[in-house]
């Protein structure tokens, strides 16, 4: 592992067991991308989307996201706190909460952020939001969980019904490998046309 990901990832878990964990990541996350040239040096450019496992543990999930053009991930919660930083491109947050009565498990929208290069935003563990890269390039983001981002159970809402159910992990990955689909078929059509 590259020294700035593994001074991240040992400086995030040194915040583990803190009252204010989430805080203190938002500051390590900070700094880190503070260079965000720097981060890209290391990491590289961002060129297709997916997911970097940069640590996965019980109490801490260090990861480099990377956004397709365009791509967009439906509402979903997380149940443990967030922390998102991006290095590059744009990341549009919606942020939901859920409808009354709350047990029909419908969501409304509630509020949104833009995160360019630079910025670090906080999640809360009960926070309810969606994401899409409004952009023609790739965009890069850290993003720290406090806990097991790939086992915690959470939920996903239907984006045409804004109804709850389960959240389906296999099927947000393969959002990834369709997203690099659809943006490699866009560039060949824009080659071809030129």
């Amino acid at each position: 592992m590259q020294d700035t990901i593994k001074s991240l990832v040992e400086a995030c878990r040194s915040c583990l067991g803190t009252d204010h964990a989430a805080r203190d990541v938002r500051q390590v996350v900070a700094d880190a991308i503070a260079d965000h040239q720097g981060l890209v040096s290391e990491l590289g450019q961002p060129a297709r989307a997916g997911i970097q496992r940069l640590h996965v543990a019980d109490d801490l999930t260090v990861l480099n996201v990377i956004w397709a053009p365009r791509m967009t991930l439906r509402p979903h919660n997380h149940n443990m706190w967030a922390v998102i930083g991006v290095y590059a491109g744009r990341e549009d947050n919606i942020f939901w909460r859920r409808s009354e009565p709350q047990s029909a498990g419908i969501i409304e929208a509630a509020g949104a952020r833009s995160l360019g290069p630079g910025d670090v935003f906080p999640l809360g563990r009960n926070i309810i939001h969606s994401v899409t890269n409004p952009t023609s390039g790739f965009t890069g983001a850290i993003h720290v969980y406090g806990g097991d981002f790939f086992t915690t159970e959470r939920s996903e809402w239907d984006p045409a019904h804004l109804t709850e159910k389960p959240y389906n992990l296999e099927q947000n990955m393969k959002l990834f490998q369709e997203s690099n689909a659809m943006w490699a078929e866009s560039a060949a059509q824009k080659s071809q046309s030129n």
